[in-house]
């Protein structure tokens, strides 16, 4: 895939935000497609395999989560950002634990958009490409060794810390919610409060300041993204 002609897929009901969507991309060198309803978003997807997905929630037809659980549910991993509403935060934590792998607010700017769609399509790739060593600015981490370095030097975690730390590598650039973190490293729903504090644990180790995180970032009311570079 190439990253500067992919394709990506719009779904909204709104012609307006499709039209400022589809010139803002266009005007990236993305090839741009649309759809107004998840039905026919699900047509699309199968007919033109898009590169990435921007998927409205409020769809006239099905709801946007309804969409992702059948993509996800039938093996498609093509990347989905999610289009929502400020006040839909509810809407937003499902539809990340269906599979989604990252949002954008309404109203949003193109420069964060642009932000979202480099990161969901670069954690594609790597995906595609099997790191066995994740770099993201000064920090390494060798999955096949489970050796932490940061700035050159290794730093040792404990095994729940780098069970999380794994787990945001694994999907890097996505936001992962709290209960999928909490249901890979505890092995189900355990007191969000364990998880604060191991991620408060892990930023003491890998951040050069603590108190304004570079690397593990705070998605609020929802969960936390490891920032890929």
């Amino acid at each position: 895939m190439n990253m500067n002609a992919a394709t990506i897929l719009i779904v909204d009901d709104e012609p307006p935000i499709r039209r400022l969507l589809r010139t803002s991309l266009a005007s990236q060198g993305f090839q741009v497609s649309e759809a107004a309803d998840g039905h026919g978003a699900l047509a699309e997807i199968e007919r033109s395999r898009p590169d990435l997905v921007i998927l409205d929630l409020g769809l006239p037809d099905i709801d946007g989560s309804d969409v992702i659980r059948a993509l996800r549910g039938g093996g498609n991993p093509v990347p989905i950002l999610v289009l929502s509403s400020r006040s839909d935060e509810k809407g937003k934590v499902e539809a990340l634990d269906l599979g989604a792998d990252d949002y954008v607010t309404k109203p949003f700017g193109t420069a964060e958009l642009f932000a979202r769609i480099r990161a969901a399509l670069r954690h594609r790739l790597q995906q595609q490409g099997e790191q066995p060593v994740f770099r993201s600015g000064d920090l390494e981490v060798d999955l096949v060794r489970r050796i932490v370095r940061v700035r050159g030097i290794a730093v040792k975690l404990t095994p729940k810390e780098y069970d999380i730390l794994r787990m945001l590598v694994a999907h890097a650039g996505k936001v992962l919610t709290h209960r999928m973190l909490m249901g890979e490293v505890w092995g189900g729903e355990t007191d969000v409060q364990y998880l604060r504090i191991y991620i408060r644990q892990l930023r003491q180790k890998i951040e050069a300041d603590p108190e304004r995180p570079c690397h593990i970032l705070t998605e609020t009311g929802i969960g936390y993204r490891l920032r890929m570079e």
